[in-house]
């Protein structure tokens, strides 16, 4: 191995002397995980099937939401309640709710004054699988959506299936889906943020919608991404 020489002063002498030390080696290359938001791509043949990144599961008795800076997991709160999320829990990578999600929002209702809330475009992926751990990246298939206003907000629920689920992949529009399992995804979301008697919360779902108008909504996050963070 090259030796390369470091002069030194001997402590007695105070001559010079050379002390021989080894070569510094080449370091290797390190490689880093991408940003969940932004390092992942949402996939080629989206918005028909999108990758989706899970925060949370059903076995979940803690929110955990993405830290936009890091990108790791963060804890965000308890849950309130018993009510947990009734399905696999995230956003979609490289999307966000900005002017176009309010635009739309306001053209289907009618209100005025509606603004994106600042984060990419939720997702529900519904599997009879029990996944139990989030940080994942999960194919979906997007069969419909809830219109939600959260405290004057666009905050859109895609609803989508996981690819190649033997159980629920047959449902290709959110109508075929049980009333029960629809009532109960409804239900978590209008209350998951509120507590008993709370009326300063204010948290509507206005629209059941279905396929054709969850894809828009993807392709209008998408719009809104590119607008604020580039291609």
């Amino acid at each position: 191995m090259r030796r390369d020489l470091r002069l030194n002063l001997h402590p007695k002498t105070q001559h010079m002397q050379a002390i021989p030390v080894p070569a510094l080696k080449k370091k290797k290359s390190i490689r880093f995980q991408p940003h969940p938001w932004h390092g992942i791509n949402i996939g080629d043949d989206a918005p028909f099937l999108v990758k989706s990144f899970i925060e949370m599961t059903p076995s979940d008795t803690v929110k955990y939401e993405i830290d936009k800076e890091s990108g790791f997991l963060k804890v965000d709160r308890p849950q309130k309640f018993s009510n947990i999320v009734p399905s696999l829990y995230g956003f979609i990578p490289q999307t966000y709710c900005a002017e176009n999600i309010a635009n739309y929002c306001m053209d289907k209702t009618g209100k005025k004054n509606i603004v994106g809330d600042g984060d990419p475009l939720d997702i529900c992926v519904l599997t009879e699988r029990e996944i139990r751990h989030g940080n994942i990246i999960v194919p979906a298939i997007p069969i419909g959506g809830f219109r939600m206003i959260d405290n004057g907000e666009a905050d859109d629920k895609i609803i989508a299936i996981l690819k190649g689920d033997e159980v629920y992949g047959a449902w290709d529009e959110l109508s075929k889906c049980p009333e029960s399992l629809v009532k109960r995804l409804k239900h978590y979301f209008l209350t998951y943020k509120g507590l008993p008697g709370d009326t300063t919360h204010q948290v509507e779902i206005t629209h059941i919608y279905g396929r054709a108008e969850a894809l828009e909504i993807i392709e209008a996050s998408r719009r809104d991404y590119i607008a604020h963070f580039g291609t």
